[in-house]
């Protein structure tokens, strides 16, 4: 992990980057400049030197000195000379006559000497010439330049050069000002690398790429492992986001499946995604018909900096949460009925204990046949009526909760159960009256009257449940709101179970009906169509 730090560490990578690019960048414009450069620096010195050499020719020292060849106006030859090499700064000034005899040198010692270089030889016929060539001084940069009399013949040649060192001083020179100001580019581009780092890193919290990578992947891995269907949308409506459970229930429902990028009211006209952007309110909890199909969603807003960004909406199959509500009401049911015969069973064998510690042998004799007695008669009652021994276990347990609670549980006497052999139906029936029971139990707290009476009978091939309580009954305009889920007199994160109980019976195409009256008491119907292969008792 800090290896890769080292290497993908946001700022060092910018500058790094940066000055790679820079620094390539110069190197390829200082070999072109500077090949550039040299050129134009030596065609500007071979003008010079020319220019300088037209001048010398035809200045009147010079043709007077090389027509009338008198000694005093060589004298003043070699000083005119001189003080032009000196003014214009070439290295050497000589003034040459048709035999190639030297009447100017900077070298005194070489005055009167012949030229013994070939370079020149053109101008001595009349041609302006340019060379490169080793003279008595070194390598130079030469022109020749012949010099003309007034009456038009040609009485000598101009020799004017600059040192080769001098050229590439020349070129030095040129290309320190072109490193400079790459320098300058470098200097300037690593602070702007190091800056727009900085920036980045204000925006991505930061976090350097590697960690940027990773919790990409994470957020990808997570979503794709939820069993939720989950969509976003940006500040614009555009869908951002869709996981892999909802492209799946997209497709189940011929939704198109190129979803990134669309407004969601093209895709889910329904959605109330746009109402969430817009007003900033989470809607949890909410059925919505899709193509056909009912889910359950929770809208919620997507909050940056205090500024609503976008929308994400989680949902999933509302028969697939009724299942798995049914369940936990089931254990909570079977649970509550685990512990009242656990409750009761305590408080018999607390009672047992302390007629043994008594030593009340007589009263305790008496007391276990009272509870055996009392247990084979309810035991035998029940699976008389009951022949289905999950569903007679279960409504014993409930007997048990109700004497518990000082609730009077009355089965009735035209109970007619038989096997029924299936094991959904059964369990749809434990949650249908669990749930019926428990409400019954909460309605008869506040009352004197405790009393629930239990009807189970097949009739006609359908099983028909009547379930009735002393309690204070339900007012006329709640009882269309008491199955909807989330509904509740008792608080919040109540009211699931008359939803879950409406579910399991329109999963057998059954009907639930309620009659109440306040301060009466209420009475459930439910009727489920099963045809019972078992019809008769012995």
């Amino acid at each position: 992990m800090n290896f890769e730090r080292k290497i993908f560490n946001l700022k060092y990578n910018f500058l790094l980057l940066t000055f790679l690019v820079i620094a390539v960048s110069l190197a390829v414009t200082d070999f072109l400049i500077s090949t550039k450069v040299t050129a134009i620096a030596h065609d500007n010195l071979q003008t010079k030197v020319i220019e300088i050499a037209d001048i010398t020719a035809n200045t009147p020292v010079v043709i007077d000195a090389l027509a009338g060849g008198r000694k005093d106006d060589q004298k003043a030859l070699q000083e005119f000379t001189e003080k032009i090499s000196a003014i214009s700064g070439v290295r050497f000034i000589t003034v040459m006559d048709m035999q190639k005899i030297r009447k100017t040198h900077p070298d005194s010692t070489k005055l009167g000497l012949y030229y013994q270089n070939h370079d020149g030889d053109v101008a001595f016929e009349g041609e302006v010439r340019t060379s490169i060539d080793n003279g008595s001084l070194g390598r130079s940069l030469r022109a020749f330049v012949p010099v003309y009399a007034s009456d038009g013949r040609q009485v000598g040649v101009v020799l004017v050069g600059v040192m080769l060192d001098e050229v590439d001083a020349a070129v030095a020179k040129a290309r320190q000002n072109l490193l400079f100001g790459s320098f300058c580019g470098l200097l300037v581009g690593i602070l702007g690398a190091l800056f727009l780092a900085n920036h980045i890193k204000k925006f991505t919290f930061g976090l350097e790429p590697f960690a940027m990578a990773k919790i990409l992947e994470e957020r990808n891995a997570i979503l794709a492992s939820i069993r939720e269907g989950a969509i976003a949308i940006d500040e614009h409506e555009n869908i951002t986001m869709v996981n892999k459970a909802a492209h799946q229930l997209f497709e189940e429902t011929k939704i198109c499946p190129n979803l990134i990028g669309r407004k969601v009211e093209d895709v889910v006209p329904n959605s109330r995604m746009k109402n969430v952007l817009q007003t900033g309110m989470a809607e949890l909890d909410q059925e919505q018909n899709l193509h056909g199909r009912t889910i359950l969603t929770n809208r919620t807003p997507i909050i940056v900096n205090n500024q609503i960004v976008g929308v994400v909406a989680t949902f999933r199959d509302k028969s697939e949460m009724c299942k798995l509500a049914e369940k936990l009401v089931d254990l909570k049911i079977y649970a509550e009925a685990l512990r009242a015969q656990t409750h009761e069973f305590m408080n018999k064998l607390h009672v047992i204990v302390g007629l043994t510690y008594l030593e009340n042998y007589t009263q305790l004799k008496e007391y276990i046949s009272q509870i055996a007695h009392k247990y084979q008669t309810e035991v035998g009652a029940v699976a008389k009526i009951i022949r289905d021994p999950v569903l007679a276990g279960f409504l014993l347990g409930k007997l048990s909760l109700a004497r518990e609670s000082g609730v009077k549980m009355q089965l009735s006497e035209e109970c007619i159960v038989p096997d029924l052999h299936d094991a959904e139906i059964v369990h749809d029936i434990i949650t249908i009256v669990g749930n019926l029971v428990n409400n019954a139990l909460d309605a008869l707290k506040k009352v004197k009257k405790k009393e629930i009476y239990l009807k189970i009978v097949t009739e006609n091939d359908v099983l028909k449940i009547e379930i009735r309580d002393t309690g204070e009954g339900i007012e006329q305009e709640k009882r269309q709101e008491i199955y909807q889920s989330t509904y509740s007199t008792k608080g919040r994160n109540r009211g699931f179970g008359l939803y879950i109980t409406k579910c399991s019976v329109e999963r057998w195409g059954g009907t639930i009906k309620v009659i109440s009256e306040k301060g009466t008491g209420t009475t459930f119907y439910v009727n489920l169509p099963y045809k019972c292969e078992e019809r008769f008792f012995d």
